[in-house]
């Protein structure tokens, strides 16, 4: 479908396209769940972003983890049925040091049985996408945020060609792309087709949707009102339908949503959650998201 056919399903009833995406949705839901091995002191000014060293936000800054308290994290999240575990650190390139101990985390992982390894380590170069596919890795997560045509409301220091570049060497070396968006930073509902359309053309095997949780001292901490519930639902219903091979996720800011929204959107287009909390904002327990898939009778994909 072309933007003005999926502008026009956008727009229809609600539960008529819920409906349309609901036929593309399995009874599994995947866990995936993350460590924040390296946070804060990030050089890009992405404005929602509270790790942004542009912004004097209260979060807790720390250099890179080491191995074991990666691997107690992994460990922990499988135990409550997660098979994706993904090392996420702050800043626009991982630099030589980091990247190799990065390595070593991918390679700690590789021998965790029905883990799969996951990384998000910002914009990477053609070497870098080599050695991690080299060591291993199995899935890259690194979004594109928002469309093309709004991304410099966003951000000024680095550019959305950047983001598709490092998407496009992820595919180049034979590793699975997690790619996604934030929803609710004053982008028009045009813009949230274009990024449907543009994640069609990238096509990853995974589509994160973030909400955006305003964060005090950041250029959107008033931004509360910007995408209510209904068209949370419609957005997640036309990028299923446009992306019907990819899981949709849930992942940041999901808690925007009623417990009865959520739980409407995993009967009829999402089939991913990043279970427990998030980078600098908390989600659910994995218990509570497992006390949902049971209620709503789907099954916790395994390993």
């Amino acid at each position: 479908m072309n933007k003005e056919e999926l502008l026009k399903l956008y727009h229809s009833d609600l539960n008529e396209l819920l409906e349309k995406s609901s036929k593309y949705v399995k009874d599994e839901v995947e866990f995936c769940s993350l460590v924040n091995a390296r946070s804060g002191k990030c050089s890009q000014n992405c404005k929602y972003c509270a790790q942004s060293s542009h912004y004097r936000t209260d979060i807790e800054e720390y250099p890179l983890v080491s191995n074991d308290e990666v691997i107690k994290a992994a460990l922990e999240a499988k135990e409550n049925g997660v098979i994706r575990f993904a090392v996420v650190t702050s800043g626009k390139s991982p630099d030589e040091e980091n990247f190799d101990k990065v390595l070593g985390f991918i390679d700690e992982l590789n021998k965790l049985e029905g883990i799969r390894s996951c990384a998000s380590i910002g914009i990477l170069n053609e070497e870098q996408a080599k050695e991690l596919a080299k060591h291993g890795l199995k899935r890259v997560h690194h979004n594109i945020n928002t469309s093309e045509s709004y991304y410099s409301d966003i951000c000024t220091t680095h550019s959305w060609q950047d983001r598709l570049n490092t998407c496009k060497l992820v595919k180049k070396y034979g590793m699975e792309l997690c790619c996604g968006v934030i929803l609710g930073m004053g982008e028009t509902v045009e813009q949230r087709i274009e990024m449907a359309l543009e994640l069609k053309e990238i096509e990853p095997e995974s589509i994160p949707i973030n909400i955006l949780m305003p964060i005090a001292k950041t250029p959107f901490e008033n931004y509360h009102n910007k995408i209510d519930d209904e068209n949370i639902l419609r957005t997640l219903a036309i990028f299923k339908i446009t992306n019907p091979n990819a899981i949709i996720r849930f992942c940041g800011g999901r808690m925007r949503l009623s417990n009865e929204n959520q739980e409407l959107a995993l009967k009829t287009c999402v089939e991913g959650i990043l279970t427990g909390n998030y980078l600098t904002t908390t989600g659910k327990s994995p218990q509570d998201d497992i006390k949902t898939l049971e209620k709503l009778n789907k099954k916790l994909k395994k390993g």
